[in-house]
């Protein structure tokens, strides 16, 4: 069985006992969540239920793992023969989600 759920903006496929990384949540490692957009639910015989927009009823329940922030992208602006330069980093907070059920 497996999901499409929407979680900050993004699409997800997920199913029970998957880890996948997301932007940000406020959330602490170990505490459950929910997410109740459930695009789509696939179950193991085939049979599909798609939601208008999602699915009446369905919530993925997750529990927050660890949040950490990714590598550093460097962002460089050049004019040249100005003699301007910029050099700034940037680094993206993300959170790892292990999935623990989908229920309808």
């Amino acid at each position: 069985m497996y999901a499409i759920v929407r979680a900050k903006g993004r699409q997800y496929k997920v199913e029970p006992g998957k880890v996948i990384t997301t932007d940000k949540f406020d959330s602490a490692a170990g505490d459950q969540i929910e997410l109740p957009e459930v695009l789509l639910i696939v179950a193991d015989d085939g049979s599909a239920q798609v939601g208008q927009p999602t699915v009446k009823g369905a919530i993925v329940r997750a529990t927050v793992v660890e949040t950490f922030r990714d590598k550093k992208v460097l962002v460089f602006k050049y004019k040249s023969k100005l003699g301007f330069r910029r050099n700034r980093g940037h680094r993206q907070t993300y959170t790892r989600l292990m999935i623990d059920s989908i229920t309808l």
